[in-house]
């Protein structure tokens, strides 16, 4: 039976998770992920389990406030919010939080980077000590069929993240998950970056792959929680602090 106390400290931490969830949509903006009505970031509810919280359909990453945000259920009704839900949003993240119970949190964008690796159905190398977090530790799913709308399209998406932290979904974009929204944030962030740089050296000339030995030693060193949650940190001060209006 839950007491005062546990209902009062599930409280602040779904408050902490809309603070974070608003903020990392301020971010994406910052960074440029954003595009159209495309894109979304989702959590878990600490309280209702089965249902997470995302950003209201066609409304501009720079402009969302914790008040903005949406809470959905795993059927795709809107338990908490006024707004209309991406209904691809809702296909793919309810049928990822369905199939990893481990995952709290879930991004997917069209990142320029991003989308433009995945048109090469590869997986990312490890060229640079960034790249290695996501050494073995990523999926490809190759079966583009346009915009997500089928339940089954998510289920096929999951599959292919497997027990990873990202995915690419080729001819389409990048997504990843974490158990917090720190680590899937910082990993889209790091996993767009990566693309970017594996473009740039492979237009240059044919890059040098780390060893695998010590491509799983750094991975180890830089593609833990822990990493992810220390690299998400100043890039939460500075949205904090340049945009504070979101806690709103």
């Amino acid at each position: 039976m839950q007491t005062v106390n546990d209902i009062q400290t599930l409280e602040q931490e779904r408050q902490s998770r809309k603070e974070k969830l608003a903020g990392s949509f301020r971010l994406f903006s910052l960074f440029g992920f954003d595009e159209g009505n495309a894109g979304h970031i989702t959590v878990k509810d600490p309280i209702q389990e089965d249902c997470f919280w995302v950003n209201p359909y066609n409304m501009h990453f720079s402009q969302i406030k914790v008040s903005d945000l949406v809470m959905v259920n795993h059927d795709g009704e809107v338990v908490e919010g006024s707004r209309e839900v991406n209904k691809a949003g809702f296909t793919i993240h309810s049928q990822l939080h369905k199939a990893r119970p481990d995952v709290v949190a879930a991004a997917h964008a069209h990142s320029v980077y991003g989308k433009a690796w995945s048109t090469l159905g590869r997986y990312l190398d490890p060229i640079n000590q960034e790249a290695c977090a996501f050494y073995k530790d990523h999926g490809l799913y190759s079966d583009y069929t346009g915009v997500v709308h089928q339940l089954d399209e998510g289920q096929r998406i999951a599959k292919a993240l497997g027990k990873h932290k990202a995915c690419i979904l080729q001819n389409h974009g990048l997504l990843t998950v974490g158990g917090s929204i720190e680590e899937a944030v910082w990993w889209f962030v790091n996993m767009e970056r990566s693309c970017q740089v594996q473009l740039i050296a492979e237009a240059a000339s044919k890059p040098v792959l780390i060893s695998e030995e010590h491509a799983k030693h750094t991975a180890a060193q830089v593609g833990s929680p822990e990493e992810a949650k220390r690299c998400f940190a100043p890039l939460w001060e500075r949205i904090v602090n340049q945009q504070p209006d979101f806690f709103n």
